[in-house]
């Protein structure tokens, strides 16, 4: 999903609302950014843990069990974190932040649909991420299928005529306010997983 960097949570929220997100692993591109990511959907009503490397190992076992045992539908991880993690029934891989290599997206996609099970992977990419996209798409041989969401406004209109900032500054964090309550929240409707497909 090509989409600006301030509509990234709304977007977010959006996916996490539909019928076929049962349960899904976010990724963020640093342990801080997935701590407050997970505090703000917390707070905007989804049952929601974060994984990030400066939690102790006490820390982290309470995560993971909460989510393998469902009571967190969401985990917002880094790449580090989330390594060998192993969770039956992930019905969405979300990647908020793109990667740092080609390689740790095959990784990361890989998380869901296993085990004969059905399950899909988004990726949303800003302007500043198209160079990482046809660099992955070079990596794995074939185009990465893009997404859109009709009704939904991703800001990659006014991000594109906004001026450019210099390409040495820091990403911002995703503060965008997303569509209210919906099904993908506390005592939400959890549908049924509905295919592995992979866009952005």
């Amino acid at each position: 999903y090509r989409v600006a960097e301030k509509r990234k949570r709304a977007l977010l929220e959006h996916l996490l609302d539909g019928e076929d997100c049962q349960s899904a692993i976010v990724f963020t591109r640093t342990k801080h950014r997935a701590r407050r990511l997970a505090d703000q959907i917390s707070k905007a009503g989804y049952r929601a843990v974060a994984l990030q490397g400066n939690m102790s190992q006490s820390q982290r076992d309470r995560a993971m069990k909460g989510f393998r045992d469902r009571r967190f539908d969401i985990l917002v991880a880094t790449d580090i974190a989330a390594r060998g993690i192993d969770v039956s029934g992930i019905s969405h891989v979300i990647n908020f932040d793109v990667p740092n290599t080609p390689e740790a997206y095959t990784h990361r996609i890989g998380r869901t649909g296993r085990a004969e099970l059905e399950g899909v992977a988004c990726t949303f990419v800003t302007g500043e991420d198209l160079g990482w996209v046809r660099a992955t798409e070079r990596m794995i041989g074939g185009a990465i299928q893009r997404r859109e969401i009709a009704g939904f406004d991703t800001g990659v209109e006014n991000e594109e005529r906004a001026p450019r900032k210099s390409a040495s500054r820091s990403r911002p964090g995703g503060n965008a306010r997303g569509a209210r309550r919906g099904r993908g929240r506390q005592g939400g409707n959890r549908g049924r997983s509905s295919g592995r497909r992979s866009g952005n």
